[in-house]
């Protein structure tokens, strides 16, 4: 997602100009090449549809926007005091990211705000890309933590045994008391999760004040690209692991570790991990492809 001002354009409605910068924030297009026709929301929206279809995507509304859980970018209208204000929400649950109207509105979460309309960007073509071979990727263990409840203290470890299916000895996952973890079997994604200390060292770099604790990443990993090793299985020292997705940030760690993570965040928050063997991890341990 990129930041983008909010267009001239007189003869627009502030809400429609407002919907504009946000769709070309998740576009990643500059606002000048978006269609923007006079008048409201609506006829812009039809634009806008076609403009997406030329391009294999469309614009498709949400039925029940504050109860909506997806991982990924969508837009929303939320109605303020004064007016209404287009914006962007991310995360499982989702919180605003991007409010060119109102900024007061940047890290709400959804569920709490009177959101009148709301759309996600999808993709036309369900085809999913191809597996590509395992990366030739290395990195260490700089860090483990676990929590033995949900919002529970991180607890920060030397030594942690990891369990087939289940997670590390001592946290929420392992035990099923995740804030996430699935009600009704297992589900692939929840026993573990990896986070790059390099993300970390950014975020520090730009003014957070924020340590892996507050991440509430299981495995802090020094030297390896964890998102190039969703769909790969590798080792973390004897342990095999399987990268299945990206552990994207929520409104939920927000909340619970201080305000401004959610953004800096997304598509660095770590990566979400099953737990194929036993074996034990330690602090200096090898991640390695299998």
């Amino acid at each position: 997602m990129i930041d983008t001002d909010l267009p001239t354009a007189p003869a627009t409605s502030p809400l429609a100009r407002g919907f504009a910068a946000c769709l070309a924030a998740v576009t990643e297009v500059p606002v000048t090449d978006l269609p923007l026709p006079a008048g409201d929301l609506p006829q812009a929206l039809g634009a806008w549809r076609s403009w997406l279809a030329g391009r294999g995507f469309g614009l498709v509304p949400i039925a029940d926007p504050t109860a909506f859980q997806w991982a990924g970018w969508w837009l929303a209208v939320v109605q303020t005091t004064d007016t209404e204000a287009a914006t962007v929400a991310f995360g499982t649950p989702p919180g605003i990211v991007l409010s060119p109207q109102d900024p007061a509105l940047l890290g709400q979460p959804t569920a709490e705000l009177p959101i009148t309309a709301a759309y996600a960007v999808a993709s036309l073509d369900p085809v999913l890309p191809a597996a590509t071979a395992t990366p030739d990727l290395h990195g260490t263990v700089e860090g483990l933590a676990v929590a033995p409840a949900a919002e529970a203290e991180m607890r920060l470890l030397e030594v942690a045994s990891a369990r087939a299916g289940r997670g590390l000895d001592g946290d929420r996952y392992a035990a099923g008391a995740g804030t996430f973890s699935p009600r009704a079997g297992h589900r692939p994604g929840y026993d573990l999760t990896l986070m790059a200390a390099e993300v970390l060292d950014e975020l520090i770099a730009a003014g957070h004040a924020v340590d892996f604790a507050a991440t509430r990443r299981n495995v802090l990993t020094r030297g390896i690209d964890v998102n190039a090793l969703v769909g790969h299985t590798f080792h973390i020292g004897d342990v095999l692991c399987a990268g299945r997705r990206l552990c994207e940030p929520c409104v939920h760690l927000d909340r619970l570790s201080g305000p401004g993570l959610l953004r800096p965040l997304i598509h660095k928050g770590g990566l979400r991990v099953d737990v194929l063997t036993d074996g034990e991890i330690r602090l200096g341990t090898p991640i390695r492809p299998a």
